[in-house]
């Protein structure tokens, strides 16, 4: 399989880009966009999509009518603030952000935090080795593009626009897809719905669930549970590294090194409530 991991996170201003927002009267100003590298390049976008076959996503400059969308109490307290900012920066507004695969979500964001805040981000980190938390600085620019094709090493096959994945104890073939960014939203809201009942939480299978389409054939929700709920572990720990090398998305791990002892390694990059309300 190809290996091209060298593309980076897109972020280039659009050459005679069309005006995205233009004030009246006797002052005028045009809202710079860009063009952002799209991880899955509309490969796996079904046809009629707006996003099928495109390999880049044209968003504009983050504006403060955006910063009101981020901070509003209504939309941050229905958990809407985030879909809501990125559905208003797309250029094509017949690009539902639901629709999204959560790698170019990831592209998306980003590249429009970037806009609106700079490639420095700031905020609180712990370390892996000593566990002091302390702020830190992250540089978010230049991100490598994953393209989700590194995965000899496992037993996947393709299959139209879903993956085969052989697990190897049970020998099980599991038919996966793709997770949407309302898939993300719906696990969420699964999860807080189970905590405010009571209820016990299993984020884990829960995802297994959503995410796979068939098992040895059969696609009624009824075998899907009762295998994942039933599936060995060590074929759970393999369908979940694998479901990782198939998804094309950014590498959000950063250079990270730790003040207090010195410890230096790559860490997953720590979304926060500073990654779009940074401390002012």
């Amino acid at each position: 399989m190809s290996r091209n991991n060298s593309e980076r996170l897109g972020a280039r201003q659009a050459p005679d880009a069309p005006p995205a927002e233009q004030t009246s009267g006797g002052f005028s100003f045009t809202t710079p966009t860009e063009f952002v590298d799209l991880p899955t390049r509309g490969r796996f976008y079904p046809e009629g999509h707006p996003l099928h076959g495109q390999e880049q996503v044209e968003i504009r400059f983050m504006t403060a009518k955006d910063e009101d969308i981020l901070s509003s109490k209504t939309l941050l307290k229905k958990g809407l603030a985030i879909e809501r900012f990125l559905q208003n920066i797309l250029i094509d507004k017949s690009v539902d952000i639901n629709t999204l695969y959560i790698g170019d979500k990831n592209a998306i964001l980003v590249a429009s935090r970037i806009t609106g805040y700079g490639a420095e981000y700031t905020t609180r980190t712990t370390c892996p080795a000593c566990t002091t938390t302390a702020d830190y600085k992250f540089d978010i620019s230049g991100m490598n593009v994953y393209d989700g094709d590194d995965w000899d090493d496992y037993d996947i096959r393709v299959q139209g626009e879903n993956f085969i994945v052989t697990v190897p104890t049970s020998k099980v073939e599991v038919e996966v897809r793709l997770l949407s960014s309302r898939d993300e939203q719906y696990l969420s809201k699964l999860t807080e719905n189970k905590k405010k009942k009571g209820f016990p939480e299993a984020a884990l299978t829960d995802q297994m669930k959503l995410l796979t389409v068939s098992v040895n054939g059969h696609s009624d929700q009824k075998s899907i549970s009762t295998f994942v709920d039933a599936m060995p572990a060590r074929d759970s720990m393999y369908l979940r590294k694998a479901y990782e090398k198939i998804i094309p998305n950014i590498d959000l791990k950063r250079p990270f090194s730790c003040s207090a002892c010195g410890f230096e390694q790559e860490v997953t990059l720590p979304f926060t409530a500073d990654f779009f309300w940074p401390k002012r």
